[in-house]
């Protein structure tokens, strides 16, 4: 199944994050899985359509664990940008932006607050965080290992269990500056690189795919008309959405972007709109192909629904629509030049 990968040895590592799944989502810890791709050195790849591939094969076999994989790239791409040094490959970094109740504000020098929806608490061990500065917000460099800040009795959803998210209170940590004011919010570095959250959701869709077709074919009920029908539109789509990932992937991250960063913007949330439309349609047509056993505690596709659809519900969906909509209809000529620049 993942001998594409076999040259790279991520393969193995692939067929452990799939094993290991089931046992994460009912409490068991992710943090082997981390310290197998972090060891892998597959989530330092430098190439996008590389990159692309990576997220959406982890994605495939462990939603949770790719979503912190997402973060620890998202953070080596930031540190990279702003020419700071990761010097620790064994660290699993994060990004928290959103803030809690108490939101963070900075007072003498040293923080005040906290974040929520903060994934991978007790795993990461450095986090990117946003603090407001004056009319924007800055970024700083937190050690987060202090296990006594963290709150992840608060994660209460019914998906991504296996994250380890949370609050995380800030409150007397000093932090180490990244970049300047406003610079988090870059073109084409900030939605810009919402590719990887396309990728993310196109790996989830085919791994809820892939476990429906593996549940019907154990049945016998996989060469139905009805099943092919309703399920193989869904593998085109899935396949048609992988070429747009690559290219926003591609675009966003080269000399393209950085020349028309709108463009970059546009594409990228194109995938990720596109990838979301789609894992919801996946979700609700395996319901329907696998029916009340779905719901089941144990069923494989009822977990990675649940994480799927947990994972699509991002922030500003309409508004990213209609920016992607503006930026792609304003422009004259040809719409192909959208793709090919």
């Amino acid at each position: 199944m993942f001998d594409r990968f076999d040259s790279s040895g991520i393969g193995p590592v692939l067929t452990e994050l799939r094993r290991a799944a089931p046992d994460e989502d009912a409490g068991a810890s992710i943090e082997p899985s981390m310290v197998a791709l972090l060891r892998s050195g597959c989530l330092t790849e430098i190439d996008p359509v590389a990159l692309t591939k990576t997220l959406v094969a982890v994605a495939e076999v462990n939603l949770p664990a790719a979503r912190l994989a997402e973060g620890h790239v998202n953070a080596l791409q930031l540190f990279a940008l702003h020419g700071a040094m990761q010097d620790d490959a064994m660290s699993l970094l994060g990004v928290w932006g959103a803030d809690g109740a108490d939101p963070v504000a900075l007072r003498d020098d040293t923080l005040t607050g906290g974040k929520r929806y903060a994934s991978g608490l007790g795993i990461v061990t450095r986090a990117i965080v946003t603090v407001p500065w004056e009319d924007t917000s800055r970024l700083a460099v937190l050690d987060v290992t202090d296990t006594a800040r963290h709150a992840p009795e608060t994660w209460r959803m019914s998906g991504m269990r296996a994250t380890r998210s949370g609050d995380v209170d800030l409150t007397g940590m000093r932090p180490d500056w990244l970049g300047g004011p406003g610079d988090y919010y870059r073109e084409p570095y900030f939605v810009g690189g919402v590719w990887r959250i396309a990728a993310l959701q196109l790996g989830g869709t085919l791994g809820l795919l892939g476990e429906a077709r593996d549940w019907l074919a154990a049945r016998g009920r996989l060469e139905a008309d009805a099943q092919v029908a309703r399920l193989g539109p869904l593998i085109g789509r899935s396949l048609a959405a992988f070429g747009l990932v690559e290219r926003a992937a591609e675009v966003a991250t080269g000399p393209a972007g950085r020349g028309d960063p709108d463009r970059a913007v546009m594409l990228s949330v194109q995938a990720r709109l596109l990838t979301e439309t789609l894992a919801l349609d996946t979700i609700a047509a395996v319901e329907q192909s696998i029916g009340m056993a779905h719901f089941e505690d144990a069923a494989a596709t009822g977990r990675v629904a649940r994480d799927l659809a947990t994972y699509c519900r991002q922030a500003a969906r309409d508004a990213f629509e209609q920016r992607a909509g503006r930026i792609a209809l304003s422009r004259p000529g040809p719409l192909s030049e959208l793709w090919d620049g």
